[in-house]
């Protein structure tokens, strides 16, 4: 054994042997439990950030250590590799996707390999490949003939920068969820998917993911949005059509003053073939609707008729908002709106503050006995008249959800082909036989001109029984191959379907998922629907796809920057600045090696484009993969951000070689005989239950509170008390008993370092198949008596656990001893001695 601690060498070595023995192959097993451990599939950028490698480092401990407790673990690695950067980023560097993706995603499972993440790579998928995206298609047409896809006119969210379609989910602020440029609204031919019809199944489902974070739960439930609501119908006056009007609250019926609609409402639309005025001002604002002009309406020339009170209530058209549904109108009401309340009084439009005057006329509407009416309260009242409104047909309750259907249609080229084609002689839509699939995507169009292309036939004309057709350009929505690639896993290179139902119904659902919490309504979501599909198709028997799911903290770094001549922020990486620190280690001075003002931005998410991110190559290739690996785990709790400090890393980096050294000392001594616990002295059977006791903890942490950061200091504080108490250098017996254990408590978080000192202290099985430790409950749960004083003199004496906590033993003595009334509600505080004295002081003796 060489005296130092050479992780270069030992890494290198460790992991050329798992890749040739295929240590971490899964098979299918139905006489061992299975555990599916999955982290989210990563687009390949070309090279790991840390937010990666703390995702995946979680994923490969929990791996390793049902691994060690007997599962048979499946633990795949794959490719999200359809997607906009893979595009723009080929356009740029003059390539095409498919070379830039394969480019990048041979740097990114090089990058992975270093750090022994332990993943069965004969799973491996990439979902840009023929064979994963056919099956996307052959399911796609299924989808359609079950009338659960259709192609509709739609307003969508156009991103102008990256000329394409974005999803409801990925609009925030109005801004592209990927660039943060201002979206428009835009009138396209567009395929959906019906995701509206499940909606009540996916939030009803909720309750059953217990294991997933509240946080999640609640983002999904309000995306999903179950609202009850209130269907109003007005007759328009001077005509015999109505208009349906949402109301949350039924009081709002009441302070109605106007209705709103928008310019390409078909009300708006129809009028404004009738009146000029309405005309101009439809054709000024329906191409410029993108939410940057000032607000402007006109009116629109109707009324409705209030079901109730029967006044007129005027129509105005709106430049602010569009839709598509004719139902889809808002109401104004002043009272409650301060915008409303000023639009009204500009068009001297008259506003409802007090329904006192309008009373008798209700009650008269609705038949109610006035006296007695008055009499109720509010509730019963609400509740008369909400009745009432029902029995006369003026109103409908209904429960509404606002989760829209998913638009899967995107106008890239990198995506999965549309398995759909249009007969070109009779414009007859048409499904692609299964036996022409996949419809690959065409080759030598890719160049900055794409929407010239793809209205050339030369690249999008197709035979299809004995008739030509042209391919439909658009591609699908990424976030698609990402709600299913799952299943797949389980079936890799299975040909003859899109999963294998006996592999699939094995291995599902999957255990534990682990992923960002900027995930909870696009990916997550999609991903549960997906699932849901393909059980009604009989394809899964599961409800969920995941059972537990770990939302992980995003990792930060410092971050400078100077303002330029124009205000803008300029990023800068920290090497190019002098920062002198405190005494804590904060920051009190910045100075630009130019000379320039510098500002501090703070501790925030590791970027690109803030240049604060730490390259992770670089840093194994100076401390090794299990230094950083160790580091990302114990700096904070898993769904805690975690703040990146190279001096932390550099003390975990001298853990591991004290570890080395005491190993490398250990094995210089004599041979070491079979440990017998009746010969052994007081502290060395003291050591022994600080063991188990270890054990125990870090069992329970990993577990069951999935506590990752707290394994370290709970080791740390062990060899302390191996080096307290003389183990380390005078009791070689125990010492090599207490790191067989603790090379098996680490080998999850370390897999190297432990890979080799195993073996070294003589070990002929490889840890890799090794069990993990059990504790010992009888070591553990040892009696000991110790003695009960009040007010510091002698009660009685107990016998307890070793183990017990100082509120179980006060819960004991209250069961097990009679005191006088009231006596323990008294009680001040508590001295407790571990293992000896017990001391109750109460309020009256202190």
């Amino acid at each position: 054994m060489n005296k130092y601690y050479l992780f270069k060498n030992i890494e290198k070595n460790v992991q050329k042997y798992w890749n040739i023995k295929k240590t971490f192959k899964s098979i299918k097993n139905v006489n061992i439990k299975k555990y599916y451990i999955l982290c989210m599939i990563p687009y390949p950028s070309g090279n790991l950030h840390m937010g990666h490698v703390r995702n995946y480092t979680i994923g490969d401990i929990i791996s390793r250590f049902q691994r060690m407790n007997g599962k048979n673990v499946i633990h795949p690695m794959g490719w999200d590799a359809f997607g906009l950067p893979a595009e723009t980023s080929a356009i740029k560097h003059n390539t095409s996707p498919l070379i830039w993706t394969y480019k990048n995603i041979k740097i990114m499972k090089k990058q992975l390999k270093y750090l022994g993440f332990s993943y069965d790579w004969d799973r491996e998928i990439i979902t840009c490949k023929p064979e994963y995206y056919k099956w996307e298609q052959w399911f796609f047409i299924k989808l359609y003939k079950k009338k659960l896809i259709y192609k509709k006119k739609s307003l969508v969210n156009w991103c102008e920068y990256d000329k394409t379609v974005l999803a409801n989910e990925q609009v925030i602020n109005n801004n592209c969820w990927r660039c943060d440029n201002k979206i428009k609204k835009k009138k396209l031919y567009q395929w959906f998917l019906k995701i509206n019809i499940y909606a009540k199944q996916l939030l009803n489902d909720l309750k059953y993911l217990k294991y997933w974070p509240i946080k999640v739960i609640n983002m999904q439930k309000n995306w999903i949005g179950r609202v009850k609501i209130i269907l109003v119908s007005f007759n328009i006056l001077n005509s015999n059509k109505k208009i349906v009007i949402y109301l949350n609250k039924l009081i709002f019926l009441m302070y109605i003053s106007h209705v709103i609609i928008s310019i390409n409402n078909p009300i708006s639309l129809k009028e404004s073939k009738k009146n000029i005025k309405i005309n101009k001002f439809i054709l000024k604002y329906f191409k410029k609707n993108s939410g940057n002009f000032k607000k402007k309406s006109i009116f629109s020339n109707l009324f409705v008729i209030h079901p109730i009170t029967k006044i007129k209530i005027p129509i105005w058209i709106v430049n602010y908002t569009l839709s598509d549904n004719i139902n889809k109108l808002n109401i104004a009401i002043p009272k409650y709106n301060k915008y409303n309340f000023f639009f009204s009084k500009k068009y001297n439009i008259p506003i409802i503050l007090n329904i006192y005057n309008l009373k008798f006329n209700i009650i008269n509407n609705l038949f109610l006995n006035s006296y007695k009416f008055n009499l109720l309260n509010i509730k019963k009242k609400k509740k008369i008249i909400l009745n009432k409104l029902i029995k006369f047909n003026l109103i409908k309750k209904k429960i509404f959800y606002k989760l829209l259907d998913w638009n899967i249609s995107r106008q890239r080229y990198w995506g999965t082909p549309i398995p759909i084609a249009t007969i070109i002689n009779n414009n007859n839509i048409i499904t692609i036989p299964e036996k022409q699939l996949p419809i690959i995507l065409p080759e030598n169009i890719f160049n900055n001109n794409i929407n010239f292309n793809k209205n050339n036939l030369k690249y999008f004309k197709i035979l299809i029984n004995n008739k030509y057709a042209k391919l439909e350009t658009d591609t699908l929505d990424t976030f698609i191959e990402s709600s299913w690639y799952y299943l797949r896993y389980t079936c890799p290179k299975y040909n003859k379907n899109i999963i294998k139902l006996k592999s699939a119904n094995y291995w599902l659902p999957v255990d534990q998922y682990i992923g960002g919490i900027e995930h909870a309504i696009m990916h997550l979501l999609y991903f549960r629907f997906f699932h849901k599909i393909f059980r009604d198709f009989g394809l899964i028997n599961y409800n969920e796809p995941v059972k537990k799911l770990i939302c992980q903290g995003m990792v930060l770094s410092h971050a400078f920057y100077y303002l330029n001549k124009k205000k803008e922020k300029i990023w800068i990486y920290k090497n190019q600045i002098n920062i002198e620190f405190d005494i804590k280690n904060k920051i009190i001075k910045l100075k630009n090696k130019n000379g320039k003002k510098i500002k501090y931005a703070g501790m925030i998410k590791m970027s690109k484009s803030k240049n604060n991110g730490i390259n992770p190559i670089k840093i194994i290739k100076k401390y090794g993969s299990d230094t950083v690996r160790l580091f990302i785990i114990s700096a904070s709790p898993i769904e805690s951000e975690l703040e990146w400090k190279e001096s932390q890393l550099i003390g975990i980096h001298k853990f591991l070689k004290r570890f080395w050294k005491i190993v490398f000392n250990h094995i210089k001594k004599k041979k070491i005989k079979p440990l017998k616990i009746k010969i052994l002295t007081f502290n060395q059977k003291k050591i022994i239950f600080f063991l188990h006791k270890l054990i125990y903890e870090i069992n329970y942490d990993i577990k069951y509170r999935q506590s990752l950061n707290t394994i370290i200091s709970r080791i740390v504080k062990f060899i302390n008390k191996l080096n307290n108490l003389n183990i380390i250098n005078n009791n070689k017996f125990i010492l090599h008993e207490c790191l067989l254990v603790l090379i098996r408590l680490l080998y999850p978080f370390i897999p190297h370092i432990c890979f080799k000192i195993w073996k070294l202290l003589g070990e002929k099985i490889n840890i890799d198949f090794i069990s993990w430790p059990v504790f010992n409950k009888k070591i553990l749960n040892k009696k000991l008596k110790i003695i009960i004083q009040i007010n510091s003199k002698f009660f009685n004496k107990l016998k307890i656990n070793s183990n017990y906590s100082k509120e179980f033993i006060l819960n004991i003595i209250k069961k097990k001893f009679i005191f006088k009334k009231n006596i323990l509600n008294k009680i001040y505080k508590i001295i407790y001695i571990k293992k000896k004295i017990f001391n109750i002081i109460l309020k009256n003796n202190k």
